[in-house]
């Protein structure tokens, strides 16, 4: 099982959105998606909630959760949205950054932009990585 980590800062938006689609786009034999922040939110962001809903996607009983060394030492990769140095060097592990805009305190419409964009984005690293679902959920 390989797995791949999603952070941010408040890990209440783009980590999380990441996640999801990652974990309902990858192979669930292959690979699994984890969601984390350098320092986590008590909640998802409303708006974020709001949003995935829209794609069917629930996360109202999500937990915004402390990325700490010991969570990515088993992780393949750490995709970061923000956290920069913050987030922890993890010897070993591939890194990118996705430089997507915080969802926090804006509208639907522009979460809507971001959660898009992070659909995409999760889309192209399934496919790098031949971890998709060989049937795409509607």
């Amino acid at each position: 099982m390989r797995t791949f980590i999603f952070a941010c800062v408040h890990n209440a938006g783009r980590s999380q959105m990441s996640a999801a689609f990652f974990n309902q786009l990858a192979d669930p034999e292959l690979a699994r998606g984890i969601s984390a922040g350098t320092q986590p939110a008590e909640h998802v962001h409303p708006v974020v909630v709001d949003a995935m809903r829209e794609v069917g996607i629930d996360l109202s009983d999500a937990k915004p959760q402390k990325l700490t060394a010991e969570l990515a030492k088993n992780a393949e990769m750490m995709v970061t949205m923000g956290c920069g140095d913050e987030c922890p060097y993890i010897p070993g592990l591939r890194r990118d950054d996705w430089p997507l805009p915080d969802p926090k305190g804006q509208g639907i419409e522009s979460v809507r932009q971001t959660r898009d964009q992070i659909k995409r984005r999760v889309m192209q690293l399934l496919e790098q990585e031949q971890l998709s679902r060989n049937v795409v959920p509607a």
